[in-house]
């Protein structure tokens, strides 16, 4: 309160926020405020300025112990806007600061707390329950603006990570709100590696249920910035457009490498195990490894002079998927010890003998897959 006190009067605070086409009703449903710029600001709230409690809560830094210290205790925001970091209750567990000008750090978070961990929440998250719910989605980025700057066109389902990368807890939060998760990243080296890590928090929670798509916006970008200069349109095409998790994972790992030779195969190959081991049994992990194994068969064809590599939609013969399965060794995943449940429901391979009731209580027992098709004499003859 003390914080969105302060940016009534701060006329300086108020002209950067309209500057950034933010309007009042924004401002307030998000608790938008001013720290302001002195050092102990804070002391006109709380009397006890010296308790360690504001300490830990990260909202004062104390430095009484280092010698030559002209501050021994300070306030930790000053001279920046405030973003209140809610948790699902609404309950404000941390501060995310912002520099009007060209100050840095541009964005200053709270420490980790007992009651705040970066890796475990997401900003506006509260705030985008309702709209999350009636959009049958939501939109992950990488900033407090981009959040404000999207509700304020029109997209309120968006939150936003804090400061880190994405982690596996942030994704299983998400996918209790909705089953379709997409995120958004800078189209610059930094966001590609972001959507890479992404990407790795994503594959334990993919299954054939629910959609963890991947938007790329143009390098000179962000959300905030491109919604401003392109308008709503445009950027809900590029959310319609997103790219599949299973596009993502498959460019990734052939990216730079050299198909047409063994050793490219090779790594795009060894890149994709720890992918696919990752990920739990189901049948969106078939038709991965299906694909990859198109990878193959189509260099081999591309190295005899047939048509260029087509990553996508071409029938897979059984035999070829069953020489991929134990090349990459799932086989020996602790977690596929239920071959049956992965493939035999598609038609594709089966186990060679039935899985009965006493079995299930005993170690996992993976045997060598059986075919049910024989093998296609063209293939062969490849």
């Amino acid at each position: 309160n003390f914080y969105r006190q302060q940016l009534r009067g701060a006329r300086s605070a108020i002209d950067y926020l309209k500057g950034r086409g933010l309007s009042g009703e924004i401002a307030a449903k998000f608790w938008i405020g001013y720290a302001p710029e002195g050092w102990d600001s804070l002391r006109q709230v709380f009397t006890a300025y010296d308790d360690p409690v504001l300490v830990e809560s990260g909202l004062v830094i104390d430095r009484s112990e280092e010698d030559g210290s002209q501050h021994k205790r300070y306030d930790r925001f000053r001279d920046r806007i405030m973003f209140p970091i809610r948790n699902t209750k609404g309950q404000v567990i941390g501060f995310g600061g912002r520099v009007m000008g060209a100050g840095e750090p541009k964005y200053l978070n709270s420490p980790e707390t007992p009651l705040f961990q970066k890796g475990s929440e997401l900003y506006g998250l509260f705030e985008a329950r309702l709209a999350i719910r009636d959009k049958g989605y939501v939109l992950v980025t990488e900033g407090y603006m981009d959040v404000v700057a999207l509700a304020q066109f029109g997209f309120e389902q968006v939150v936003a990570t804090l400061g880190t990368a994405c982690t596996p807890t942030h994704v299983q939060k998400l996918l209790r709100q909705t089953d379709q998760v997409i995120f958004s990243f800078d189209g610059d080296a930094a966001g590609r590696r972001a959507a890479r890590r992404a990407l790795e928090a994503c594959l334990p929670h993919a299954s054939d249920s629910r959609t963890l798509k991947f938007l790329f916006l143009p390098k000179e970008h962000d959300p905030d910035s491109y919604i401003r200069e392109h308008g709503h349109q445009a950027f809900e095409k590029l959310v319609l457009d997103s790219v599949p998790l299973s596009q993502f994972l498959v460019n990734e790992v052939i990216e730079g490498k050299d198909l047409s030779t063994a050793e490219g195969r090779a790594r795009a190959q060894f890149d994709a195990k720890p992918l696919l081991q990752a990920m739990p049994v189901s049948a969106l992990r078939l038709q991965l490894l299906r694909q990859l194994l198109v990878l193959k068969i189509d260099a081999l064809r591309y190295l005899h002079g047939s048509s260029p590599p087509n990553l996508w939609n071409r029938p897979l013969p059984n035999m070829a998927l069953m020489h991929f399965v134990n090349h990459l060794d799932l086989r020996h995943d602790e977690r596929l010890h239920r071959p049956v449940g992965e493939v035999a429901h598609l038609g594709v391979v089966r186990h060679p003998f039935e899985v009965c009731a006493e079995e299930a209580e005993r170690p996992a027992l993976v045997a060598p897959l059986q075919l049910v098709q024989p093998l296609d004499p063209a293939l062969a003859a490849e």
